[in-house]
Formats: C-alpha cells, sequence, structure tokens
C-alpha cells in the first residue's frame, strides 16, 4: 500500500495523528529530500525509517522500483518537503503509476499552502483556480493577462527569488483593473507569518516593500 502523507508547512505542531501513526506502521518513506523529513521524524521522536529519495530528477527506473516493492506488499508513505503531496511537486508521477498498476493508494490529509492561504484571504473561494509555479518562460506573460479575464479567484506560488518580478508583472497586466484585490501570503503557520492585502494599483509598491523570505502564495480576486 502506498500512503500520501501531508505534512505540516512551517508549524511542526500540525502534524495529524493519523500521520504520526501511519509514519510507525510503514516499511520506508519515500521522500523528496531526506534530511527535511529526518528533522520531521526526530521532532515526531519516531524510530529511524528506511528514506527513499523521489524528486523531480529521479529516473525513472527507481520509479519502477518502488512500484515493484509495493506489488511486494510493502507498505510505503509518500511525502513532500511540506503540504500535500503531488501539489506543485514531482510525487504525482508515483501516484500516478501506482494507479496505473492497480495498487491501493490511500491519502492521510493535512495542510496545504494554498488552502491555507485561501481560507484567510478574505477573498470569496466558493470557486477558485490554481496556477501553481507560473512558467520561467514560455508563456509567461500570456498567463497574466489572461488573469483579466477570469472571473474566478486566482492563487498561485512563487519563490523568494522571483516573488517581486511576479508581482510587478502581474500589476503590468492588470494595470486596467487597479481596484483588484490581490493577497501576498508568506511563512504561513510559522513565527513570522505575513498577510498582506493589497491592489493592484498598489501592487508594485507591494512588491518593492514586502519582506523576501520563505515561499509566497499570491490571491488574486476574481474580476468584478
Amino acid at each position: 500500500m502506498l500512503s500520501i502523507i501531508a505534512t505540516p508547512i512551517g508549524n511542526l505542531g500540525d502534524i495529524t495523528l493519523r500521520a504520526i501513526e501511519t509514519f510507525k506502521a510503514c516499511d520506508a518513506i519515500v521522500c523528496e529530500d531526506t534530511r527535511v523529513t529526518g528533522q520531521l521524524l526526530k521532532h515526531l521522536d519516531i524510530p529511524k525509517k528506511e528514506f527513499i529519495s523521489c524528486h523531480g530528477y529521479t529516473k525513472p527506473e527507481k520509479v519502477d522500483g518502488i512500484i515493484e516493492r509495493l506489488k511486494g506488499g510493502e507498505h510505503l508513505v509518500m511525502v513532500s518537503d511540506a503540504g500535500t503531496p503531488g501539489i506543485s511537486d514531482p510525487g504525482y508521477a508515483l501516484v500516478s503509476r501506482a494507479r496505473k498498476e492497480e495498487l491501493t493508494i490511500e491519502a492521510i490529509p493535512g495542510p496545504s499552502a494554498f488552502l491555507t492561504a485561501l481560507s484567510v484571504s478574505g477573498l470569496p473561494i466558493n470557486q477558485f483556480v490554481y496556477m501553481g509555479f507560473p512558467p520561467l518562460k514560455k508563456g509567461r506573460q500570456t498567463l497574466f493577462r489572461s488573469f483579466a479575464e477570469e472571473k474566478r479567484t486566482i492563487v498561485l506560488y512563487e519563490s523568494v527569488h522571483r516573488i517581486e518580478k511576479t508581482l510587478c508583472e502581474i500589476a503590468d497586466a492588470l494595470t486596467e483593473q487597479p481596484d483588484r484585490i490581490v493577497v501576498v501570503a508568506r511563512e504561513l503557520t510559522k513565527m513570522y507569518e505575513e498577510l498582506t492585502h493589497t491592489t493592484v494599483a498598489e501592487l508594485k509598491n507591494t512588491a518593492a516593500s514586502i519582506t523576501k523570505k520563505g515561499e509566497f502564495v499570491v490571491i488574486i480576486g476574481a474580476q468584478r
């Protein structure tokens, strides 16, 4: 069986009891960064487990090996460095393979950064569209311009290295909608959590002044 475990996005107290029980019971853990997962297990006082690294550069042969272990009856856990596996990380590839092989998969739900940000944004979230990380080059400006016609709340991720550039480019793409609300969330669930409410008209000022640390969630209110 393959257990998909969501792990804390910042505050380690957000781990669930079911996640802890599953960590203890599994045979091995498939993870992005063994150091990050090792620190989590140490914090939870869980005995050392076998780690199987699986990330964006993992070769298909290694995924084949994981699938064979699942077929052999082992109970494996899959985690990302933070949040729910498969959302803007390579975990979906393993889940897809396991589905094709008709293997048993279970979800151990928990934190997700974009859902956490949406829940405190104050923007309508009865309908929203999740964009993941914007493209680095090809299709980037086309994507941002498409936001002008989007009637649902938009949510996306961005790294600390590109957050200022991305916010400025979104401001340029939506220049004819200056009153549109934008929420920028940073360091969610951590001690220095920050949630900034602004508008397209003020977005470039926000981009320049916002603290450049941690991972960011950007939420853009629907076109009104």
